[in-house]
C-alpha cells in the first residue's frame, strides 16, 4: 500500500467535490469522474484509457458507448512513461491530457503532444534550478545515480549535459535497479556503483529519478556505510517526511541532512478536515478503500450493493486518529498539483460554457475534444492561498520548486525543512533563495559540504588543466612576472597597467617605482660633484691661461685653441646636468645632441692643435711653403669644418628620428624607469662615431708628430689625451649596452667625465705646472735654447 497514492486520489476526488458544491463554476453542471488504476505499467495505461473511452469492460477502440455524460479531458498520469503512453491515444483525438506528475521534457514538443498540459514543472527548469544550487555552494564535482527507468537515463543525460554546459563536471552517471529484491547479477553492479560512489572525490551525488520511492534504495545497509556523502534528491522523489521508516526497512540515517528540490506544496484548504472525516459510506466505490482501512485499522469490510457493515470497525472508522494523518496533509509531493490540475480543467469547461452561452447557443456541453484545448490555453486563475495558474506555450506551468532539507528525528521520522525557494519566472538571481543558516548537514559534516575536482586556485594563481580530465580537474601554477589574477580559479592571469606592477602575492597591482637618475641618488650625487669639481679645475685653467697668455708657453701651443678646448670642456662638465633628472621631451632633445658637439669641438680643437704643430715646425724649413698657414685662420677653419659635420649628424638625427622620453618597465621587475629613447640607434652611434674618428685622427698625427723639438710640441700630451679619450670610449660602448636604466645613464656621465678629465689632465696639467711650479721653464730663452741643443744632437 502506498500512501501517497492514496492522498493523490483523496486530492482528487476532494477537487471534483468542491467544484461540483461551487456555485460559481459550471452551474448546472456536475462533474464525474472515472478512474483507473495504471499500476505503473504503459501497457495497463493503455487498456485503461481506451476502457475509458468506449466504457466497456473490454475496450473497444473508437467505439463509444456513454450512458451519461462524455469524456471531457484526462487528468494523469503521475509519471512520465505512463503519461506518454496515454498522450499517444488521446492525443489520436486531440482530448486534453493534464498530467500532475510527467516531468519528462520530451512533452516540450508541441507537435507531437499540442494537447498535454501539466501541473508540475518541467525537467528542464528543475536542471537549471539544481546547477543555480551547484554554483551557489560552488560544488563542481558531482555524481549523478539514476534508475533504469527510460525516462531516468534520459533525463540524466539532460542533466548530465547542462551541468557540463554550465561549467560544473560531472564524475560519473551509474544506473541502479529498480526492483528492492535483487538478482545476483543486479546485487553485483548495485555493490560496484556503491564501490564507485564511496571512492569518488565527489562530495555530492545527485539521486535523479522519477519514481516515488525510489529513495528506498539508499535506507539500505551498504549505503548506510558510506560517509562524507551529500544527497541531492529531485523532485519527483518522494521523501519520507512525516512518514514513518516501513518496518522491513532500516533506519535511514543515510539521507539525513540531504536536500530534495520538491514540487511546490500550496495548502488545500478543507483538505485536511475532508480527510479525517473520510468514511466508506460517503465514498462514491467504497472497495477503493477496503485495502487501506484493512491495513490502517486492521479490521475487514464488507460492501454490497445496498449497505456497507462496520460491525468489525467500530470507533475506527475515522481517519483523525491514525498517526499518518496527523501530519501535514499538504507534506506529499503531487497532491496539489493533481488538486489544481482538476481545477484547470473545471476552470477551462467553465470558460468554454460561458462563451457558448453568451454566443446564443445551448446550455448543453456539446463538443469536440479538440476545441476545449484553446480554453485550456487561456486558463489564468489564483488559488485560494494565492498561485497563479496558467499554462505557458509549451503547456507548462512556471516553475516553482521548495528546497527541502531532510532531518532525522529521535523517532526514526524524517522531517523535512523549508530552506529555500526557485522561481523560474523570477529574474537573473532572484530565482533561487537558500537560506544557508537554516541548512542542518549531516552530522559528518562540521561545515557546508566542498564538492571539487581539485581545490580552488587562489589570487595569484591561474588554473591549468589536467591532460584527459574535465575541466573542473585542474593544477594551480604562479602567475607569470609581471601578471596577477585577483580571482579565485582564474583561467588566465592578466597584465597590470604600464605604470603598475603584481605584489608580492601577484593577487593585486601596486604602483611601480620610478627609477631615474636624481640629485637624490649617492650615484648622482657623486656624479654631479665629480663634473661640479672639474668644472671649477677647468675654470681655473682657463683664468690661468688668461692670465699667463702672453707667456711663451701659452703662446707656443695657439691660446685660442687652447680657449676654445678649454671652453668645451667646461661646458662638457656641464652636460651632467641634462643627464641628471627627471627626462623630459627638450632634455631628450638635447643630451645626446649637447654631447656629441660640444666633445666634437673639444676634439676637433685637439686636432687643430696636432695639425698646427706640424704645419709650425715644417714651416721654419727654409723655402717651405707651410708659411702662408701658419696662423690661427687654419686652426680655426678646422675646428669649424670638422664640427660642423656632427652638427649636420644631429640635424638629420633630428628631423628623421629625434630622441624622446619614455617609460621603461621591461628592464627591471616592479620598476618603471625613466628615461631617453635614443630614437635612432644608428644616429646614436653615427655621433658616437663621428668623434671616435676625429680621436682616432688626432690620436695618429700626434703620434707620428712625438719626436718633434719640444719648444713646439704638444703631439707627446695629445697622444696621451687620445689615447685615455679612445679607452673610454672603446669601453662605453659594452658597458653602455650591458646597463639599463639609470646605470646606463652613469656610464655615459662617467665616460664623458672620464674622456674630459683625460683630456685637461694630459693637456693642461703639465703647462700649469709649468707656469705656476716652474716658471723659470716659461721663458722664451730657455725655450730657444732647449730647441738649438736638440739640434745640436
Amino acid at each position: 500500500m502506498n500512501l501517497q497514492n492514496y492522498q493523490h486520489l483523496f486530492a482528487f476526488y476532494f477537487a471534483i467535490e468542491e467544484i461540483n458544491e461551487n456555485i460559481e463554476i459550471l452551474p448546472n453542471i456536475t462533474l464525474g469522474f472515472h478512474i483507473e488504476d495504471s499500476c505503473c505499467h504503459t501497457g495497463v495505461s493503455l487498456c485503461s484509457v481506451l476502457s475509458i473511452l468506449s466504457e466497456e469492460e473490454d475496450p473497444v477502440p473508437g467505439y463509444s458507448c456513454h450512458q451519461q455524460g462524455w469524456v471531457s479531458g484526462f487528468i494523469g498520469s503521475l509519471s512520465s512513461d505512463t503519461s506518454h503512453e496515454i498522450a499517444r491515444i488521446t492525443g489520436i483525438y486531440r482530448f486534453p491530457q493534464i498530467s500532475y506528475g510527467a516531468m519528462d521534457t520530451l512533452f516540450n514538443d508541441r507537435v507531437e503532444f499540442p494537447s498535454f498540459y501539466r501541473t508540475v514543472p518541467n525537467d528542464y527548469s528543475q536542471f537549471q534550478g539544481l546547477i543555480q544550487l551547484l554554483n551557489l555552494f560552488r560544488w563542481t564535482w558531482v555524481g549523478i545515480l539514476t534508475s533504469e527507468d527510460e525516462s531516468d537515463q534520459r533525463g540524466s543525460e539532460e542533466l548530465k549535459r547542462e551541468i557540463i554546459r554550465s561549467g560544473s563536471c560531472v564524475d560519473f552517471l551509474e544506473t541502479m535497479p529498480l526492483a528492492f529484491i535483487l538478482t545476483p547479477e543486479d546485487f553485483k553492479r548495485l555493490k560496484l556503483t556503491v564501490y564507485k560512489v564511496s571512492k569518488s572525490l565527489a562530495t555530492v551525488i545527485i539521486i535523479y529519478s522519477t519514481t516515488s520511492d525510489f529513495a528506498q534504495q539508499f535506507c539500505f545497509p551498504w549505503w548506510q556505510e558510506i560517509a562524507g556523502k551529500q544527497w541531492l534528491f529531485s523532485a519527483a522523489i518522494s521523501s519520507y517526511t512525516g512518514i514513518p521508516s516501513p518496518d522491513n526497512i532500516p533506519v535511514c540515517s543515510t539521507l539525513n541532512g540531504s536536500l530534495q528540490f520538491s514540487i511546490h506544496k500550496g495548502k488545500i484548504p478543507g483538505f485536511k478536515d475532508f480527510l479525517h472525516n473520510l468514511h466508506p459510506a460517503t465514498f462514491p466505490d467504497p472497495s477503493v478503500l477496503n485495502p487501506l482501512w484493512n491495513i490502517l485499522f486492521q479490521c475487514a469490510l464488507t460492501y454490497g450493493i445496498e449497505y456497507l457493515n462496520l460491525s468489525d470497525c467500530t470507533g475506527k472508522e475515522n481517519l483523525s486518529n491514525i498517526s499518518p494523518w496527523q501530519f501535514d496533509v499538504n507534506n506529499f509531493q503531487f497532491t496539489y498539483s493533481i488538486y489544481t490540475a482538476v481545477y484547470a480543467l473545471a476552470h477551462a469547461l467553465h470558460n468554454m460554457y460561458t462563451a457558448k452561452s453568451q454566443h446564443g447557443g445551448n446550455h448543453t456541453l456539446e463538443f469536440q475534444p479538440w476545441q476545449l484545448n484553446q480554453y485550456i490555453k487561456e486558463v489564468h486563475f489564483k488559488t485560494s492561498d494565492g498561485h497563479e495558474i496558467f499554462f505557458e506555450d509549451t503547456g507548462n506551468v512556471p516553475a516553482h520548486y521548495d528546497i527541502e532539507n531532510w532531518v532525522m528525528e529521535s523517532n526514526d521520522y524524517v522531517s523535512s525543512i523549508s530552506v529555500g525557494k526557485f522561481n523560474s519566472i523570477a529574474s537573473g538571481s532572484q530565482q533561487l533563495f537558500v537560506d544557508q543558516s537554516a541548512i542542518l548537514w549531516n552530522p559528518s559534516f562540521n561545515q557546508t559540504p566542498r564538492s571539487m575536482c581539485s581545490e580552488n586556485c587562489v589570487p595569484g594563481y591561474r588554473k591549468v588543466l589536467q591532460r584527459q580530465k574535465p575541466v573542473c580537474c585542474f593544477d594551480c601554477i604562479p602567475c607569470s612576472e609581471g601578471e596577477f589574477s585577483n580571482n579565485a580559479d582564474a583561467e588566465n592571469c592578466m597584465k597590470c597597467p604600464d605604470d603598475q606592477w603584481p605584489s608580492e602575492k601577484k593577487d593585486e597591482c601596486l604602483p611601480r617605482v620610478i627609477d631615474f637618475l636624481s640629485y637624490g641618488d649617492l650615484l648622482g650625487v657623486f656624479l654631479a660633484s665629480i663634473a661640479i669639481l672639474f668644472f671649477i679645475i677647468t675654470d681655473v685653467v682657463l683664468g690661468i691661461f688668461i692670465k699667463y697668455r702672453d707667456t711663451p708657453i701659452v703662446k707656443a701651443n695657439n691660446r685660442d685653441l687652447s680657449y676654445i678646448l678649454l671652453l668645451s670642456l667646461m661646458l662638457s662638465f656641464l652636460c651632467f646636468l641634462l643627464f641628471i633628472g627627471r627626462p623630459g621631451r627638450v632634455t631628450c632633445l638635447l643630451q645626446q645632441v649637447a654631447f656629441g658637439i660640444i666633445f666634437t669641438i673639444a676634439v676637433s680643437s685637439v686636432l687643430a692643435k696636432t695639425v698646427t704643430i706640424i704645419i709650425a715646425f715644417n714651416a721654419t724649413k727654409p723655402n717651405s711653403k707651410l708659411r702662408k698657414w701658419v696662423g690661427t685662420r687654419v686652426s680655426s677653419s678646422l675646428v669649424l669644418l670638422c664640427s660642423l659635420g656632427e652638427v649636420l649628424i644631429c640635424i638629420a638625427w633630428l628631423l628623421i628620428a629625434p630622441p624622446f622620453p619614455e617609460n621603461d618597465t621591461q628592464s627591471e621587475p616592479g620598476k618603471m624607469i625613466l628615461q631617453c629613447n635614443e630614437g635612432s640607434t644608428i644616429a646614436f652611434y653615427s655621433v658616437i662615431g663621428y668623434m671616435g674618428f676625429l680621436a682616432l685622427l688626432s690620436f695618429i698625427v700626434a703620434f707620428l708628430a712625438r719626436k718633434l723639438p719640444d719648444s713646439f710640441n704638444e703631439a707627446q700630451f695629445i697622444t696621451f689625451s687620445m689615447l685615455v679619450f679612445c679607452s673610454v670610449w672603446v669601453s662605453f660602448i659594452p658597458a653602455y649596452l650591458s646597463t639599463k636604466g639609470k646605470y646606463m645613464v652613469a656610464v655615459e656621465i662617467f665616460a664623458i667625465l672620464a674622456s674630459s678629465a683625460g683630456l685637461l689632465g694630459c693637456i693642461f696639467f703639465p703647462k700649469c705646472y709649468i707656469i705656476l711650479i716652474r716658471p723659470d721653464l716659461n721663458t722664451k730663452r730657455h725655450l730657444i735654447g732647449k730647441q738649438y741643443s736638440k739640434k745640436a744632437k
